[in-house]
């Protein structure tokens, strides 16, 4: 592999094009904290989901010392619908760090900032790049599809040796000036022209140095092994009431998926159980308590991102602690608490979870 391209080609005509196309986000030419805030919420997720997210966050958070003084619990309701929660966990995290051990004030370079919770070379380039005019280059999946198009690589992008080939490739790219604006150019033209699908070609302000256009090979660009089949799994809920009909909910551990998010307790079914005996089984183990299962009340798919739920949510009766404790006991979860179902709007639940409390809420009107 080698890169036959003079970066000075790409420069001058990606840079003109974004001078001229670049898209008005609240972002663009913010303090170091705004564009770093900007980046994680950006991870795995669209520009139109992030805008009203990042707007309301500041709202709430306007400066790193409010977002490290921030309860975690409120960090992650803003965060609630945006996913990827670990994200929100270490954003907490990292806004701690800058403001305890550097006075508030974000590291420009990219070794520091990687030693932040939840910054890898992807955003450290881009905060080093974006707010302090480093010249880091930056390398995610819109960067990897333009690179793969302008070299015409045949190299599966997905292999460890590939993709240190394309930070290489990065890195002897970017300009000493104006690097922010050219990988901000290079990922808007990802974005915008040359798409996964059905890329504008002709449009395209680097057209003549792209090695995929010139042997219309554009569409076999990059290339990736096939995925394996996502697997699937059945969980089991409870909508467990107590004898004042209120509900119990649990927090998830904060190491796990979905960590300090709430839900409704329960789990995986098991080979060879029903999945009224998988959720039993699952609260004692999580909670000590014993409970009667009664109808099920919905069922919810639900995919992320290396496999799909269905999630089948019980309505269920409390019947008292395994041991004889007079409560559940927080055996593998964070946190439990009762509360009725206006409470829901104080905690912070994933998708799945919302959707059996939208549809709680749907029966509780129906029945009015």
């Amino acid at each position: 592999m080698s890169a036959t391209i003079q970066p000075d080609a790409i420069h001058t005509p990606l840079l003109n094009w974004y001078d001229a196309n670049k898209a008005d986000l609240p972002w663009r030419g913010a303090s170091a904290y705004r564009v770093w805030l900007s980046e994680i919420m950006l991870q795995q997720t669209q520009i139109e989901t992030v805008i009203p997210y990042y707007k309301r966050f500041l709202a709430n958070f306007p400066t790193i010392e409010a977002l490290a003084d921030a309860n975690l619990d409120s960090v992650l309701k803003l965060w609630e619908g945006l996913g990827y929660y670990s994200r929100a966990r270490n954003l907490h995290k990292a806004a701690q760090q800058v403001t305890h051990d550097f006075n508030g004030q974000f590291p420009s370079d990219v070794k520091t900032l990687k030693t932040l919770p939840g910054i890898g070379p992807y955003t450290a380039g881009a905060v080093a790049s974006i707010a302090f005019g480093v010249a880091a280059p930056v390398v995610d999946g819109n960067v990897i599809r333009v690179f793969s198009r302008w070299l015409d690589l045949e190299d599966d992008v997905t292999q460890t040796r590939t993709k240190n080939y394309l930070w290489q490739v990065a890195e002897d790219w970017v300009p000493a000036e104006r690097a922010g604006d050219y990988n901000q150019a290079l990922m808007e033209l990802g974005q915008k022209i040359c798409t996964p699908r059905n890329p504008t070609c002709d449009v395209c302000p680097v057209q003549k140095i792209c090695q995929a256009y010139a042997k219309n090979t554009q569409t076999e660009r990059p290339v990736k092994k096939k995925k394996p089949k996502t697997p699937h799994y059945d969980v089991a809920a409870g909508i467990i009431r107590n004898d004042e009909g209120k509900i119990l909910i649990a927090q998830r551990p904060m190491d796990g998926l979905l960590g300090g998010l709430w839900e409704f307790p329960g789990g995986k079914q098991e080979q060879g159980e029903t999945l009224p005996e998988c959720l039993q089984r699952e609260l004692r183990e999580e909670l000590a308590i014993e409970v009667a299962v009664g109808a099920l009340f919905v069922k919810v798919k639900h995919a992320f991102t290396h496999f799909k739920i269905t999630l089948h949510a019980y309505d269920v009766q409390y019947r008292g602690s395994s041991d004889g404790s007079d409560a559940p006991q927080a055996l593998d979860v964070r946190d439990w608490a009762w509360v009725t179902e206006d409470d829901f709007d104080r905690y912070s639940f994933g998708k799945a979870d919302r959707e059996v409390i939208k549809a709680l809420r749907d029966r509780k009107h129906m029945l009015l």
